[in-house]
């Protein structure tokens, strides 16, 4: 692919803009109805699934991680599939395997279940390393190699992974490798009182149990126009300063002292890929410094490691980023 195509495309027209707005909005609407609350999650889900990246959502158990994948998963007329991450689960039980076929004398490819549009990838640090990298290839080229031969996976192909809080019984730590796969690392913290409470009312008016409810998002649009909404989101004009801008702000992360590892070129990539689907949530057709800053966090939180003498302090990835944000100067025009 010519690296210069991106800048050479066309602005989308005002017509594709009002029917990306128009879906993003049904979106937000739809999931709003499983998952109360959280609005602020929901959009970076719906920024990474415009930008067309892998999510990782941590949080602890509980606040709606699951029921979020599968509220996006229910408003899009596409191929869904849930896969519960264990310490046991094979790589083979992620992408497929080859099996020998005795009345036929031959080998048959059983498809796994990342063969979708959206996959669920749920509490994935409870499997090891050599399970997690199973999704290495799929994340990054959209394929599956088995047996040799390589599969291509429908487009558009979104992971959503869960993940508890590392400090928990039972987790792994994700690869570096791994992580920088995600376009986004999205926390999901608790909810609000207010919206507690009517999380309460809606769960225990009438309903047994607890179960994830997902039967009252309605199918709101296709997988043709989230490939037309991924398409539009990357035709959004970006001036050369604020590209400028993000070059900086990452770079910056590999000489201040608060990080011992800073963020590769790939962190560059997803701020600008995730900026421009922000600018595109916001309802405008170009990008702003303010869209980057916004975006900083769940872009970068995951590919940064903390200084020795700022972990033992207790600072936090986000605090240091904050201070970074505060230092690097954004373009004013």
């Amino acid at each position: 692919m010519n690296p210069l195509s991106d800048s050479a495309a066309a602005p989308p027209s005002e017509a594709q803009l009002q029917s990306a707005w128009d879906v993003l909005q049904a979106l937000r609407d739809a999931i709003g109805r499983a998952l109360i609350g959280q609005s602020a999650v929901v959009d970076q889900v719906l920024i990474a699934l415009c930008a067309a990246g892998h999510v990782l959502i941590e949080g602890v158990p509980g606040l709606g991680k699951t029921l979020l994948a599968r509220a996006l998963a229910a408003c899009i007329n596409a191929r869904f599939a849930r896969i519960q991450f264990t310490a046991d689960l094979m790589p083979s039980d992620v992408t497929g395997h080859a099996l020998y076929n005795l009345r036929e004398e031959r080998f048959e490819i059983r498809r796994g279940p990342v063969f979708c549009n959206f996959l669920l990838a749920d509490e994935i640090n409870r499997a090891p390393a050599k399970t997690q990298a199973a999704l290495l290839e799929v994340m990054q080229e959209g394929q599956v190699t088995i047996e040799g031969q390589s599969f291509l996976l429908p487009p558009p192909f979104m992971t959503l992974a869960t993940q508890n809080p590392i400090e928990h019984e039972g987790t792994y730590p994700l690869p570096e490798a791994q992580l920088d796969r995600f376009l986004l690392k999205i926390q999901i913290d608790y909810p609000t009182l207010a919206e507690e409470a009517t999380l309460l009312r809606a769960i225990t008016g009438g309903q047994v149990g607890d179960k994830l409810d997902v039967s009252q998002v309605p199918e709101v649009t296709t997988v043709e126009a989230v490939l037309e909404l991924q398409q539009i989101a990357a035709r959004l004009r970006l001036d050369d300063a604020v590209l400028d801008y993000a070059v900086r702000l990452t770079a910056a992360t590999r000489t201040t002292p608060g990080f011992a590892i800073g963020a590769g070129p790939r962190g560059s990539l997803a701020l600008v890929r995730a900026a421009r689907a922000q600018a595109l949530l916001n309802q405008r057709d170009f990008v702003t410094p303010d869209d980057i800053k916004s975006i900083v966090k769940p872009a970068l939180r995951h590919r940064l490691t903390l200084a020795a003498e700022y972990e033992m302090e207790g600072a936090q990835v986000d605090e240091v980023l904050d201070d970074l944000l505060h230092r690097v100067a954004a373009p004013r025009t």
